[in-house]
Formats: C-alpha cells, structure tokens, sequence
C-alpha cells in the first residue's frame, strides 16, 4: 500500500511540474506578445506625431494599423529570453479587426525528472496574441486643418492643432491605443 501512495504521489508531482512549466512558457509568450504590440503602439504614437500637419494624413494614424512593425520581432526575442525562452513563430495577427502579433515560443529549459519517462527532455510551449486597439476618434465636426478634438474611451478628449503642435502636446501612448492579450 505504501509503495502505491508514494507512486502516486510521484505521479502528482510530475504533473505538477508539467504544470509549472507550461505557466511558465504561457507568462513568457504573453510578456513577448505584449511587448511586440507595444513597440508597434510606440510607432504609431511616433508617426503620428510626426505626420500632423501633413494634410489630412496624420489622421490616418489613429486606426492603428500604419505601423510598419520593424522591431516588434526583436521585443519579442528581447522579452521571450528574459523568461528563459526563445521566440520559435511571430507573425502578425488581426482579431477582431484589431492588429497586432502572434508569438509562440519554446522555453529554453525542460520539465525535468520524474517518474514518467522522457520528461527530462521535454521543454514547455505556449503560444499569445496581443492586439493594438485605437482609443481616441475625432469629433464629427472636426476639420483636420484646424484644431482637432480628440473623444476617447473612458470620457477623455483633448485638442491638437496642427498649427501649433508639438509632440509634448501628445497625450501618453496608453491614451491612444491600448494593448491587450486577445487570447
């Protein structure tokens, strides 16, 4: 009877390393996922910064999907090993209609020993999705020449003119657009 409960017990713990390490690898794809969709919200938040004024075209930016995307991958892998894993698919992801990034990874180390074999070779994998969702539209009556106010998700607004903007006048990114784990 003894030699069963401690097989048993064995047997719970091997789980419960399993277990561990598939958190462990879920934490790390949902930190390299939200921090490729918060490089791409600072991108956007540059380029729109830097297209008001152009005409109409800045406004374009507020849908949240001009962003080129260039360093999301590299905040990805940057995130991924900080959690002792490696990026092993990204790409980029729409739900929704939202953009954003999906990210699987691999952990770099495995479930360990235990009673049931090859557990020792075994490394946990997950997978996320982060999406970029816009906050802030402008008001019907907006002329994109002139003063432009902005109404945003929880009541918020304030004004840009592209007469006398400068990028101190931007509100902070996570005013803008959010980024969230979508699965």
């Amino acid at each position: 009877m003894t030699g069963i409960l401690l097989f048993v017990a064995f047997a719970f713990f091997a789980f419960a390393q399993a277990a561990s390490a598939r958190n462990g690898a879920q934490s790390a794809a949902d930190a390299a996922a939200l921090a490729a969709a918060q490089d791409s919200r600072a991108e956007l938040v540059d380029g729109l910064g830097q297209s008001i004024g152009d005409g109409d075209a800045w406004l374009e930016w507020l849908d949240g999907d001009k962003f080129t995307g260039d360093g999301a991958q590299g905040a990805a892998d940057a995130l991924a090993a900080d959690n002792d894993s490696a990026v092993t698919g990204f790409g980029p992801e729409e739900v929704n209609g939202y953009p954003g990034y999906r990210v699987e990874i691999e952990t770099n180390y495995t479930v360990g020993d235990s009673i049931i074999p090859g557990t020792e070779s075994q490394h946990a994998k997950a997978s996320a999705t982060a999406v970029i969702k816009p906050l802030c539209g402008i008001t019907p009556a907006s002329d994109p020449e002139k003063a432009v106010e902005f109404e945003c998700d929880g009541g918020d607004s304030f004004e840009i003119d592209p007469d006398d903007f400068d990028l101190e006048d931007l509100p902070d990114a996570s005013a803008l657009f959010s980024v969230h784990l979508a699965d």
